[in-house]
């Protein structure tokens, strides 16, 4: 019983960690790549958008049901992943303030 007593209280210690800027250099510079990553797959995302909307076209024009199906597929990742690149510091602010309430 004891022992159990000692596990719990074990894993309830807390670390005292917390997310603290202007700890270690380049945080800005990490800042701005991951900036110009974000930008980069935002362009990428358009380009497929476009190709996803183009071979949609086709596969409807031509009569191929699977290309028309795989264009609106692409158009529905595409604009999914667009979502994702958008709100990704949103999504990450609002779990990193949740996880804060975890206790």
């Amino acid at each position: 019983m004891l022992l159990a007593a000692q596990a719990a209280t074990t894993l309830a210690f807390d670390p005292g960690v917390q997310p603290a800027e202007g700890g270690l250099p380049g945080l800005s510079v990490l800042k701005q790549v991951v900036s110009s990553i974000n930008l980069f797959a935002v362009v990428a995302t358009v380009g497929a958008l476009c190709v996803a909307g183009v071979v949609w076209a086709w596969g409807h024009h031509t009569g191929s049901h699977g290309a028309e199906a795989k264009g609106k597929q692409g158009a529905m990742v595409a604009a999914g992943v667009a979502l994702l690149l958008g709100a990704a510091n949103g999504l990450v602010a609002f779990f990193s303030a949740l996880g804060t309430q975890v206790k």
